[in-house]
């Protein structure tokens, strides 16, 4: 449904974005993940056509962008960041110019607008002028204006900026209900939303992809995935040295008063800890199994080697875990 080849902008001597190669299915929800600056919006508007690429190419459902951006367009919903509007219209004013310009028939216009505003839950808002919503309505008009002629691929900045809690949770249902017929790409800095809705997510920095893989796969790029939190009981004959000396074993990290056991292979440690402490006599107070977070890996891969020690050396001082929406 996308398929983007060696795709680069410069805008000077600066590189926003550097030979991406990237292909979406039907039926995928891609989370676009980078921090600012990394160059997924620049990506998301040359796949659009609203920007021209330096090099490389873009298709949408066969169709090359830069070859024919009418016809690419045509297929695409999108919702950009900011989700601009003109202020002085109401949402059913918008609507149905954003029907117009798209060509439908009015027998068709009026059927659209009222599927749209029933999916983003617009009804109460729909005859005020755009100026006087709050953030989280003006987000769902400019959702209501992408999915209104049902495109097969959608695109969108930050879907749920703005958006209450519950209004997050009715914007995710649709996304995956969606899903199944079309190819959806999203950009949004909130991790939890791509362990949420999304069946795989890429991680953009410095104008390239560096990470592509299901959200479960991002996860176990972190060291401590399939690790165990180990605490024994007082006065045991038992150190770090002695849970290292294990075959699956790959290191351990103090967490206070206990013992992080990070796995030497694709296997937990868990087992070979547990004979090694009933060996020694000693109680075992605590045997937690650990999960990747996403977080920390996105921190390693955006800002490399370094930053990943520094996460290790939060962990050992016993920093506290991210909130569950971290902004990036």
């Amino acid at each position: 449904m996308i398929e983007i080849r060696n795709l680069v902008k410069r805008f000077g001597p600066f590189t926003a974005v550097d030979g991406v190669d990237l292909d979406v299915e039907r039926g995928e929800v891609l989370g676009f993940l980078g921090p600012n600056g990394a160059g997924k919006t620049t990506t998301m508007r040359m796949v659009t056509g609203f920007l021209a690429p330096t090099s490389g190419t873009a298709r949408v459902c066969g169709v090359d962008v830069g070859e024919d951006r009418i016809a690419a367009q045509r297929t695409i919903g999108y919702l950009p960041e900011g989700a601009p509007a003109w202020p002085d219209m109401t949402p059913a004013e918008l609507l149905d110019f954003a029907a117009q310009a798209r060509g439908l028939a009015r027998s068709e216009r009026r059927a659209a607008i009222g599927r749209a505003v029933e999916r983003v839950q617009l009804g109460g808002v729909l005859h005020k002028a755009i100026e006087n919503l709050s953030k989280g309505f003006k987000r769902r008009v400019g959702l209501a204006q992408a999915i209104l002629h049902d495109p097969e691929v959608l695109i969108m900045d930050e879907p749920t900026d703005g958006l209450d809690p519950n209004q997050k949770f009715e914007v995710r249902k649709l996304i995956r209900e969606m899903s199944p017929g079309k190819a959806i790409v999203l950009s949004t800095h909130i991790l939890e939303e791509v362990e949420a809705v999304c069946t795989r997510a890429t991680v953009m920095a410095r104008g390239k992809l560096v990470a592509d893989g299901t959200p479960a796969e991002l996860r176990a790029k972190d060291p401590r995935h399939g690790a165990v939190r180990v605490r024994v009981g007082v006065g045991a004959d038992l150190d770090a040295e002695a849970f290292a000396a294990l075959d699956a074993v790959a290191r351990v990290e103090r967490d206070g008063d206990a013992f992080v056991c990070l796995a030497a292979g694709a296997t937990s440690p868990a087992a070979a800890v547990t004979e090694l402490v009933r060996a020694r006599g000693a109680e075992l107070v605590e045997l937690t199994p650990l999960e990747g977070r996403m977080d920390d890996v996105f921190r390693a891969l955006t800002l490399g080697a370094a930053n990943a020690e520094e996460i290790a050396r939060e962990r050992v001082e016993g920093a506290q875990p991210e909130a569950e929406e971290v902004t990036l």
